[in-house]
């Protein structure tokens, strides 16, 4: 599909598309509405795929209530053709479940495949792992997942933000301590 690139601005990440990929229940608030509300705010368009087009329950530290956020369609029906990058927020209920789904592991590795962006956050590299998509890619996460990537074949490093750039450009954060570096990131990858 052609970018329409001619109403955007060169180093700014408007004008793009973002497709965050989310379970209905338990993904980190604030790995969610953070990015969601920088970067509508940048002009990108965001759309958030969950499982069903019931609301997303987010949680503040994996267990208290936090924000809902509806839906804009559901795995099954996201091209990934039709986005610049794939954001994949944790929380560890979140992340533990979107693994085991189908739809939302085919959507990792058509992105990687095509040699897509794709940015997660804590506990998100887990679908990443389960796409087979970190070999030979250096990245961070919550530190519980170190063994997780290293056994999948990528290099785990304690930084607030990595960025890898070979094969398909990642970007990856720790935990939501690390969102203002990561979404810097984000916003390099999608004005660059």
């Amino acid at each position: 599909m052609a970018q329409d690139t001619a109403h955007r601005t060169p180093g700014r990440p408007g004008g793009r598309r973002v497709l965050a990929i989310v379970t209905n229940y338990g993904v980190e608030q604030d790995e969610l509405v953070v990015p969601l509300e920088h970067l509508r705010g940048e002009g990108v368009e965001v759309d958030v795929a969950a499982v069903s087009a019931d609301d997303v329950q987010t949680l503040v530290d994996d267990k208290d209530p936090g924000r809902t956020v509806t839906p804009t369609l559901t795995h099954a029906d996201a091209d990934p053709a039709a986005y610049d990058l794939l954001l994949v927020p944790g929380g560890t209920i979140n992340a533990d479940a979107l693994r085991l789904q189908d739809d939302a592991v085919s959507l990792v590795r058509a992105f990687t495949t095509a040699g897509k962006p794709v940015a997660a956050i804590c506990h998100g590299p887990w679908a990443l792992v389960e796409a087979a998509a970190v070999e030979g890619k250096t990245l961070t996460s919550y530190p519980s997942l170190e063994t997780d990537v290293l056994n999948a074949g990528g290099a785990w490093v304690d930084r607030p933000v990595v960025r890898d750039d070979d094969g398909y450009t990642l970007v990856t954060s720790r935990d939501p301590g690390d969102l203002d570096d990561f979404l810097r990131e984000v916003d390099a990858v999608l004005g660059g």
